[in-house]
């Protein structure tokens, strides 16, 4: 397997957390360190304190992937008597890295907000506060017949064709192709001179416009001609939504106090807060993994029986109890299963990729609260 550096390692990481996502303003990013050395081992952790690091050393990561940032706002100083100060001094001292990738994480497909609703076993989930959507490009590309296939299918395979639960969707139609090959050029097919005429398939597909790029660079390498003969057009349609939470149902309607407990069963928790009538049926569910106070309303608009999230305060919980909306605030630590979700999803790339690397799911619990 091929080793690999920082850089290459956090380009696998943001095929699957785009960078894009993130919202304006995020912290994200490489915070500590360098990116240009070789990475051996990488920790996933929800927070870096002092005992993640020291975990990451103890370990011999050269790596620490965060989901909070650990400088959310400018440093007017680096103290190292202070605690922040020792954490960045003990990371310097290993040469160990930190990278933060947060609301990008929340928000992509499979991020924070798929991880809950995986656990909470949820069905037919949709995004619950859109934040972003993808625009189309319709690729239109000419092919002889012998190649169309797989013409096609590298395409496909670098992220075209996709329309809802469908991939490798495309239409094609036969013709005639004609060139003349001039002088300093290697045909694939012809004599420079000469009028050719072949059977060519013209191939027709959307892409995401962030995947055009590595699209094109696929169809190129693909297609056996020197110059290829391709179109590309911006299209009205909408392609993929993204967004803060999610939304979904319990496979069966329960009462809100079971549901509270369910919660503290399938996250591994202490406790709970819960706001509403403990004895209200629930089956709809809505979820925002960290602070949820400004997306309550979506929850209520979309006709969730119950809004699962953490950090709600106090008056913005007395408002939506007189608006009927039950509330389960279970914490910001909920957001731990992005550790072993991300770990999962990149073990899955990297081996695809045959890249180097171990990555290991921090067992330090951070949450400063503890439940008495």
């Amino acid at each position: 397997m091929k080793s690999i550096n920082g850089f290459q390692l956090v380009q696998q990481f943001e095929e699957l957390f785009p960078k894009h996502l993130a919202e304006e303003g995020d912290p994200n990013g490489l915070q500590i360190g360098t990116l240009s050395k070789q990475v051996t081992k990488v920790l996933i952790a929800l927070d870096v304190t002092k005992e993640v690091v020291e975990e990451a050393i103890s370990i011999g990561a050269n790596l620490i992937i965060a989901h909070h940032p650990i400088i959310y706002r400018p440093l007017k100083k680096i103290d190292t008597d202070s605690e922040p100060g020792k954490i960045v001094e003990l990371c310097i001292k290993h040469d160990l890295a930190v990278f933060a990738a947060h609301t990008n994480v929340d928000i992509a497909e499979n991020g924070v907000s798929d991880f809950l609703a995986e656990a909470l076993q949820l069905e037919n989930t949709n995004v619950l506060a859109p934040t972003y959507v993808e625009k189309l490009i319709k690729l239109v590309v000419y092919v002889p017949k012998t190649h169309a296939e797989i013409v096609l299918n590298a395409i496909c395979d670098a992220g075209a064709g996709h329309i809802g639960q469908y991939s490798h969707c495309s239409f094609s139609s036969n013709g005639t192709g004609t060139f003349i090959p001039l002088e300093g050029t290697t045909p694939f097919i012809g004599q420079q001179g000469q009028l050719e005429e072949v059977d060519e398939v013209k191939l027709e597909t959307v892409v995401p416009q962030l995947k055009l790029k590595q699209v094109l660079k696929v169809m190129q390498k693909a297609h056996p001609y020197e110059e290829v003969a391709y179109d590309t057009y911006t299209l009205e349609n909408e392609g993929k939504t993204f967004g803060i939470g999610r939304i979904g149902s319990l496979k069966e309607e329960i009462s809100l106090e079971e549901f509270a407990h369910y919660v503290k069963e399938k996250l591994d928790l202490q406790g709970v807060r819960v706001v509403g009538n403990l004895s209200d049926r629930v089956k709809k569910v809505a979820i925002v993994g960290g602070d949820g106070n400004k997306f309550a309303y979506h929850a209520k608009r979309n006709g969730a029986d119950v809004y699962l999230s953490g950090d709600i305060y106090y008056h913005v919980a007395q408002d939506w109890k007189m608006l009927n909306l039950n509330i389960v605030d279970a914490g910001h630590n909920i957001e731990k299963v992005m550790k072993l979700g991300v770990k999962r999803l990149l073990d899955k790339k990297l081996k695809e990729k045959n890249m180097a690397c171990e990555i290991i799911a921090s067992t330090i619990h951070t949450d400063p609260f503890t439940f008495i």
